[in-house]
């Protein structure tokens, strides 16, 4: 049978402070016991649901907080909810990443993919740019038949981290300037290696001066100056002499000074 105890005020008569939820839900009889009718616990569980929407109840309380949420701000909102919405942002950061994941992945595969694919003694450059290109393009094909990637895509990762040597030594950055200087010497290498053994002291000479030139730009504001730096240690202390005069203090009024002398009469 249902209780004829009513909570007051939202607080349980019998109680200092109304029970919660979860308390009120381990105290049902359990659903198999012969003593406890179906009727009796539906009803201590609507008891329960009404008891934790009341003033001071577990859902009330817990709705205030949503419902004040906007008011109070981040820093004053309840800590459950600020682990609810952090929980739910990290979770839309995981979707999104992995989406973008796989676009990134996508748009680095075609572009490893769209230069045409390397032969060997392809002239497919012309002009003095020939002299540098063709010599790395055959040794690029030459060498890279045992590698799981095709020589199209060492070609590109070729170009891609000369170019990122250039950028990045152009604002300054110490290890794109590192790379530059390790590109422009594989590159040298290569030409050095391929080209034909008439041209090749040509070839290899116009390799290094283009590698010079363009290092302008990426080793800017780079100097073999030494810099020198004068450092003065325990220089000591810095004396000036000063002399402090006390102030003359002014005489009573009704005392003359001894320097001051009554006029006297004939």
């Amino acid at each position: 049978m249902q209780s004829d105890d009513k909570p007051v005020n939202g607080q349980h008569p019998n109680t200092p402070n109304p029970p919660s939820l979860f308390d009120l839900i381990k105290q049902l009889p359990s659903p198999g016991a012969k003593d406890a009718p179906r009727t009796a616990r539906f009803a201590r569980l609507r008891t329960s649901w009404q008891e934790a929407w009341e003033e001071g109840g577990f859902l009330h309380q817990r709705w205030e907080d949503l419902y004040r949420a906007p008011e109070l701000g981040w820093h004053s909102m309840a800590n459950w909810l600020k682990t609810t919405l952090g929980l739910a942002a990290a979770c839309a950061l995981l979707i999104l990443l992995d989406g973008a994941a796989g676009v990134l992945a996508d748009a680095i595969h075609r572009l490893l993919t769209a230069v045409p694919r390397v032969q060997v003694g392809a002239d497919t450059s012309t002009g003095v740019f020939a002299v540098l290109d063709q010599p790395i393009r055959s040794y690029i094909a030459a060498h890279s038949t045992t590698l799981p990637i095709s020589a199209s895509t060492v070609y590109t990762l070729w170009q891609a981290v000369g170019l990122f040597g250039l950028i990045g030594g152009f604002l300054r950055s110490s290890g794109a300037r590192l790379t530059w200087t390790a590109w422009g010497a594989a590159t040298i290498a290569m030409v050095h290696s391929t080209a034909p053994a008439d041209g090749r002291t040509i070839a290899t000479a116009l390799t290094v001066l283009g590698w010079t030139a363009a290092s302008t730009i990426a080793l800017r504001g780079l100097t073999l100056r030494p810099h020198v730096f004068t450092h003065i240690h325990n220089a000591g202390h810095h004396c000036a002499p000063q002399i402090h005069l006390p102030s003359p203090t002014a005489p009573p009024a009704d005392e003359s000074p001894a320097n001051v002398l009554p006029l006297q009469q004939r």
